[in-house]
């Protein structure tokens, strides 16, 4: 079908027809479903008819090659035009074959496989039937409170927007048209989601429009440079309006200045939201902000079908709004083949080889290995296999490790530390003790813990949180682990005995009461369906861990939201004059995290030296080469992220004091040397400026060059602009 037949069959539809298009219904709603229940309840609730859910334009969360062709089929049979429904669903990190979260991914720093993740994830998702994703998350956090920073990538603009195009491409495709085995993207949540006060979900978020350009808005707008076919509103406020009824934001910012004409869907519910946020008395009124914001489909509210042909008729909006969202709608149906082939990719024989299949199991492996960040190390590890180990906690043989957003993911297909463990000893080497659960513990289970440690020559102890103490509304005040766990830790380690502790969790946590009383610490994050594999793959030696931490980790969480791009204040404090008064500082706490941005230790130690320019000064049209030289001084083969970061000494407003703009991966046998350059060019040192111009400032800059955002080495050059 060409785009001109897609324009006659806009002309066919009554308004009636156009405005159900808008709306995106659950599965339970439809015939073909797999649901047992009455859908009299919800639709009464709604207050939509059949007529309505006929001429619906999405659904979301179906999947399933067979119950996806039944739905289709039916709705093509009900629907006057035959326009087939997009098959929505939340594919985060994986659909059955789970990979690690968002955040972990993050902490891989690892692009490539980043990107086939994605691939992955679409191809499970497209045999299955599903046409969208509602991912990437590309919300830049900085607060680990907030239940949802397990979906982002991290607190970096740069990192944030190279992992956006990653996961976009990794979906997508080159062409959604011929390859089935894609699905479309939908970057979310636009806009500043991960900003919210207080580090509580759906809460304001205020800031000026100048730092959400320059440090939240890049991560969207890679998204939608590397061809992003949609984009989810987010349920905060951006400048004291809701995202889904602000039109500056959505019309004006993401339609005219980024020019983007893909397809706008609210989140659950959000514009009906857009009433308690205060800005609309009515269901009427909400509708119009939402429809006037550009928001083309209306998540699972009756909003839009049950006001805006009224609004049409009464002149308050114009149809035109109407066919805008509408074609844009019959246009991704058109991209993804749907006209002539409404059962895309939906195949029940190719879903039994392809969904959870062992190759696809073993880039899973690979990236929860790469995804891992090893905090602390004390000599202990990796182990040799002839230790007796005693396994202890919460997670000792536990599969809930495949993180709040799964989805389609079950944990009897996780691989659990247990048998991690299993695949690298002998039976009679492995103790295993609960010790406690998530937040509680009895007298026996310390005393089975006790025993088996007692047995054994060093402790692995599996703590963290459940899946439910994190994700979407699991906001968290206190972000140490529960005091059971604490409680366990204190007792094992008056034993005298090596303690690992491993950590599942989806925040940055609190690590007081942990890294002080072991002595090494894996954050393992929520790693997904090879998570239990991938770890002992590190702690045994057989991967050496290379992941470096995409947010930091508080030292306290009275210091949240702490971050390493900070802005410097009039008066800083001295890291060398902790004594100071009359400085920006606690009292009782260091300002500095605990764990830092780009954090991570190896088995093996890196020795960086000879940080060179290519000049003192550079012209907009010249190129800055920034070289430096990395050595393996350790004893093994081990992946170091070489980061470099700049920092404005003057500008026009305060600076952060570094800012990421490139890094590089690279493998050094031992002993062995490497140079490792970097390119920059004027464009790496521009920004928004008081009248929201993206320019550079003539003057000097500080380039750093680490393995972390803090410990660097440093150069300086000028940017001289041309008179």
């Amino acid at each position: 079908m060409v785009e001109t037949d897609i324009k006659t069959l806009l002309n066919k539809m009554t308004l009636d027809e156009k405005v159900d298009q808008l709306i995106q219904l659950a599965t339970l709603f439809y015939k073909g479903a797999k649901f047992d229940g009455e859908i009299t309840g919800p639709m009464s609730d709604l207050g939509i008819t059949e007529t309505v859910i006929q001429n619906s334009g999405s659904v979301l969360g179906a999947s399933g090659a067979r119950e996806v062709i039944d739905i289709q089929k039916t709705h093509l049979q009900d629907n006057r035009l035959q326009i087939p429904l997009l098959i929505m669903a939340d594919i985060i990190h994986g659909f059955k074959t789970i990979f690690p979260i968002p955040l972990a991914i993050g902490c891989s720093w690892d692009i490539e496989l980043a990107e086939k993740s994605a691939e992955i994830a679409a191809h499970e998702a497209s045999v299955s039937g599903v046409h969208v994703t509602f991912a990437p998350m590309v919300d830049l956090v900085r607060d680990p409170r907030w239940g949802r920073v397990m979906e982002s990538t991290g607190e970096d603009p740069y990192l944030n927007s190279v992992f956006a195009r990653a996961f976009v491409k990794g979906f997508q495709g080159d062409d959604l048209t011929c390859d089935t085995t894609r699905v479309a993207a939908c970057v979310k949540h636009f806009a500043a989601y991960g900003a919210p006060e207080g580090g509580r979900d759906y809460n304001t978020v205020d800031m000026s429009e100048r730092q959400l350009r320059d440090i939240y808005l890049p991560a969207y707008k890679a998204a939608l440079d590397e061809g992003c076919e949609m984009v989810m509103t987010a349920f905060n406020t951006v400048e004291g309006i809701p995202a889904s009824g602000n039109k500056k934001l959505m019309r004006h910012l993401l339609r005219d200045e980024w020019e983007f004409n893909g397809v706008i869907i609210s989140d659950w519910g959000a514009i009906k939201e857009i009433m308690p946020h205060g800005i609309a008395a009515d269901a009427s009124e909400a509708a119009f902000k939402g429809i006037e914001a550009g928001v083309d489909i209306d998540m699972m509210t009756s909003t839009y079908v049950n006001h805006l042909k009224q609004l049409v008729e009464e002149g308050v909006v114009k149809e035109g709004r109407i066919d805008e969202s509408v074609l844009r709608i019959l246009q991704l149906k058109e991209k993804l083949g749907l006209f002539e082939n409404p059962y895309r990719g939906a195949n029940e024989q190719l879903e039994k080889s392809v969904v959870l299949s062992e190759e696809n199991r073993v880039v899973a492996r690979e990236l929860a290995a790469k995804s891992c960040v090893l905090l602390k190390n004390e000599s202990i590890l990796p182990l040799n296999n002839d230790k007796k180990i005693a396994l202890i906690g919460p997670y000792a043989n536990n599969d809930d490790i495949l993180g709040p957003w799964s989805w389609k993911g079950k944990g009897e297909d996780a691989i659990k530390l247990i048998d991690g463990l299993r695949g690298k000893i002998k039976s009679d080497q492995l103790r295993v003790a609960k010790g406690c659960e998530i937040n509680s513990l009895t007298e026996a289970s310390v005393n089975e813990a006790i025993k088996a440690a007692e047995e054994s020559d060093v402790i692995i102890l599996a703590l963290g949180e459940s899946s439910n103490m994190s994700g979407e509304g699991n906001c968290r005040a206190n972000i140490q682990l529960p005091t059971a766990q604490l409680n366990i830790i204190n007792v094992l380690s008056e034993l005298n005995k090596p303690i690992i502790a491993v950590l599942f969790n989806g925040r940055p946590l609190d690590l007081h009461g942990v890294s002080d009383k072991v002595e090494a610490v894996l954050e393992a994050w929520y790693p997904g369906t090879e998570g239990g594999a991938a770890i002992a793959d590190i702690l045994y030696g057989d991967v050496n861990p290379s992941g470096r931490l995409a947010m930091s980790f508080p030292y306290y969480v009275g210091q949240v939201p702490v971050y390493y791009n900070h802005y410097n204040t009039g008066r800083p404090l001295n890291p060398d004059h902790p004594e100071q008064e009359y400085v920006s500082k606690y009292i009782d706490i260091p300002n500095k995290p605990m764990y830092p941005f780009g954090y991570g230790l190896s088995y093996t130690t890196f020795k960086y030296a000879n940080l060179q320019l290519s000049a003192e000064t550079i012209s907009p049209d010249e190129q800055l080469a920034v070289k430096v030289e990395i050595e393996n001084t350790g004893l093994v083969t081990g992946d170091e992220t070489v980061q470099l970061y700049v920092h404005d000494q003057v500008g026009e407003v305060v600076r952060p004091v570094k800012e990421l703009k490139a890094f590089k991966k690279v493998t050094l046998e031992p002993g062995e040397k490497k140079e490792v350059t970097f390119s920059l060019t004027e464009r790496d040192f521009r920004y928004y400026h008081v009248d929201l111009t993206y320019r550079s400032d003539q003057g000097r800059f500080t380039i750093y060059v680490g393995s972390n955002s803090e410990d660097v080495l440093e150069q300086t050059v000028e940017l001289l602009h041309n008179n």
